[in-house]
């Protein structure tokens, strides 16, 4: 890589992350904490979107719990005895983020079922299979982001480093950008806009869309959006910076340009464990819409079943 002083972008986003994440740690803490409340403790019956929205929660809880970690490493070198610990939060940001995008994901495939294939409905969605696949998302995104812990690059003033930063070109490889970008955000993105188009033109085409057929039409319009808003910019920008540090990209002031990018789009991405929360009551309210959504499909079914025979 060229050398190519970052220090006014590094100052910059020190700001920067001061005012996004103080007020992105304190709503969604409070938030999240709230709806685990609702979920685990109000709800009168555990159902498949409550299962998968309370595992969302503990995901958006578990990033929000590295911020403070984050904002002292972009102000103060750790000590060299806390290169594990230093890992491990790396480690588990990331388990985070990409649990929730799979979380999400799960939602949208569940939705998906419930609006058009309400008669499979009743033997695939159930709380046994809910609790199954959200299991197998934490052991996934855990396995899968195991290999940080072998490609840091440790930045050192005498014997302290600084954390959440240095990455070396090992953790820029081809490979592990492929993957990345591939099961980490496009192969989840497309799965997504998929099962909601799919949706919206089910809730569309059924009787029930003069009403709340039209604000689950809405919905999901908003749940695609708060999804491909914040995350979208964040691969993006991941891609550039493999750009630069594979020295595709050496002029200095575009490197510049995407380090303030992928920072700034990390922030961003960060907000989701905010919106994500006040999703959850009109995925609750959409969670009812479809129930009537699905009763009125299979009664349509039954009816033409009935006038075949």
């Amino acid at each position: 890589m060229t050398n190519c002083s970052t220090k006014e972008v590094d100052t910059l986003t020190k700001t920067l992350d001061l005012i996004i994440y103080i007020p992105v740690l304190v709503f969604g803490l409070a938030l999240n904490i709230a709806a685990l409340v609702v979920f685990c403790r109000l709800l009168r019956k555990w159902t498949e979107s409550s299962i998968y929205m309370t595992n969302l929660a503990l995901m958006d809880l578990l990033l929000l719990l590295q911020l403070p970690f984050k904002m002292h490493a972009a102000h103060h070198e750790w000590a060299e005895d806390k290169k594990m610990l230093c890992s491990f939060l790396e480690s588990l940001y990331f388990v985070a983020m990409y649990g929730s995008i799979y979380t999400i994901v799960c939602i949208a495939i569940d939705r998906y079922i419930a609006i058009n294939h309400p008669f499979r409905a009743k033997q695939m969605r159930s709380k046994k299979n809910a609790l199954i696949v959200c299991i197998s998302i934490w052991v996934f995104v855990m396995a899968a982001t195991s290999p940080i812990y072998t490609f840091r690059e440790w930045k050192r003033t005498g014997n302290n480093f600084q954390c959440f930063h240095g990455f070396s070109k090992k953790g820029w490889s081809t490979a592990i950008i492929v993957c990345l970008e591939v099961f980490g955000f496009l192969l989840p993105a497309a799965v997504l806009v998929v099962c909601s188009i799919q949706s919206v033109r089910t809730l569309k085409a059924s009787n029930n869309a003069d009403h709340k057929g039209q604000a689950g039409v809405r919905i999901i319009y908003s749940s695609l959006a708060a999804f491909l808003v914040p995350f979208t910019p964040c691969h993006v920008a991941i891609l550039l910076q493999y750009l630069v540090r594979n020295e595709i990209i050496l002029d200095c002031n575009q490197q510049k340009n995407i380090a303030l990018f992928i920072q700034v789009s990390i922030n961003i991405a960060n907000v989701t464990c905010c919106l994500d929360a006040l999703c959850y009551y009109f995925i609750a309210k959409e969670v009812r819409s479809t129930k009537e959504t699905l009763r009125l499909s299979i009664s349509r079914a039954r009816t033409t079943s009935s006038s075949d025979v």
